[in-house]
């Protein structure tokens, strides 16, 4: 494992081993969005077992209709932050980084959770998996939307992150906006590439405003809409959007893929053999052809050996787990041990409601 447990650098930071705790939503917020007690705790052992960088779970700049799921954490008002800079506090006395994850629902959210108001996104496309059809986005919503980003990063800032991910995947709103299979609009921000990306420019812009120059911004970025068909993200889309991200200086991009609309496809069930690891891995390399910032690569990762290949083969530069560290938050100090793979066998049910946990008890999904 020469290459697993190397420091490496993303933006003005470095940090201290290759793997990343990927963003994972956890379920066990304050009712009102608030950080709790039990999510500094998790953070912190996350961080004493030597997760080098922590990316925490999405928190949503808009309220209500940026919500996506139950006890989600918030990052739309500035008392937000005396949560975040606690755990900020606990990360770094571990040695491990720790950056904030910023999103919005868009048209992936439920009634219940947004005060029965509609949904709202880039067009109005009927989501299959709740049968919502949101509302278009006005100019002036998307404005506010732009500055509800730019003020979630400086908040990010003011609590001591030492960084903010924008989350451009899974089907939430910015990954709405990019893939053309839910961005139908025939205007500024809608059908070729460079309007489909504009709002993520112009959330950079207004971000940096706030935030300044040296503030690392990373982006969590789809390569894949998970649909088959035409009339979804192409790969010339997601090379486009990777460089234009580098451009405008976005210190490392995190590779992942799917929606909610695509079953299977973000969090692949039954990664049980090394050939259905790193599912991601050839958008991961080939962005890490086109661009120069450092490739982060989350999907089915269980091997040591296929870990470090990722690394050793130049497909990326850090490793993301998530389900793994459900399991076992422990499990960079025991790879580093010689254990040989994580224990997590991809059942996914861990993604009850009821609180992230391991949830497989004598052999079966309890």
């Amino acid at each position: 494992m020469n290459h697993l447990f190397t420091p490496t650098t993303i933006g003005n930071f470095t940090v201290k081993n290759r793997f990343v705790r990927s963003a994972t939503q956890d379920y066990w917020g304050n009712e009102d969005g608030s950080i709790s007690d039990t999510e500094l705790q998790l953070y912190g052992q996350l961080a004493q077992n030597d997760v080098a960088l922590i990316i925490s779970a999405h928190s949503y700049v808009q309220h209500p209709l940026g919500k996506a799921s139950l006890r989600q954490n918030g990052i739309y008002e500035d008392r937000f932050i005396a949560g975040y800079k606690k755990v900020t506090e606990t990360v770094h006395r571990h040695g491990s980084k720790f950056v904030l994850q910023i999103s919005h629902a868009g048209r992936q959210t439920t009634l219940d959770l947004i005060d029965n108001l509609k949904p709202v996104a880039p067009s109005a496309v009927t989501n299959a998996v709740t049968g919502i059809t949101p509302r278009e986005l006005t100019e002036a919503e998307i404005q506010q939307l732009i500055s509800d980003y730019a003020a979630a990063m400086r908040r990010a800032k003011d609590a001591n992150c030492d960084g903010v991910q924008l989350h451009i995947a899974h089907g939430y709103l910015l990954a709405q906006f990019l893939s053309p299979y839910t961005n139908r609009r025939a205007d500024r921000w809608g059908g070729t590439i460079e309007n489909r990306t504009r709002i993520i420019r112009e959330i950079i812009t207004a971000g940096r405003k706030q935030v300044g120059d040296q503030f690392p911004i990373l982006a969590k970025l789809n390569s894949t809409d998970g649909l088959s068909g035409s009339g979804h993200l192409t790969p010339d889309d997601v090379l486009y959007t990777a460089k234009l991200l580098e451009n405008y200086g976005i210190a490392a991009i995190e590779v992942s893929g799917g929606m909610h609309e695509a079953k299977g496809v973000m969090a692949q069930p039954g990664v049980n053999s090394p050939e259905k690891e790193a599912y991601f891995a050839k958008a991961a390399e080939m962005l890490k052809q086109a661009v120069s910032i450092p490739i982060l690569l989350v999907g089915g990762l269980r091997s040591a050996q296929i870990m470090e290949n990722v690394i050793a083969n130049g497909v990326a530069d850090m490793v993301s787990l998530s389900r793994p560290f459900i399991k076992e938050p422990d499990l960079v100090k025991r790879l580093q041990q010689g254990a040989k793979k994580a224990e997590c066998i991809s059942c996914n049910a861990c993604f009850k409601h009821e609180g992230l946990r391991c949830y497989y008890k004598g052999g079966t999904p309890s």
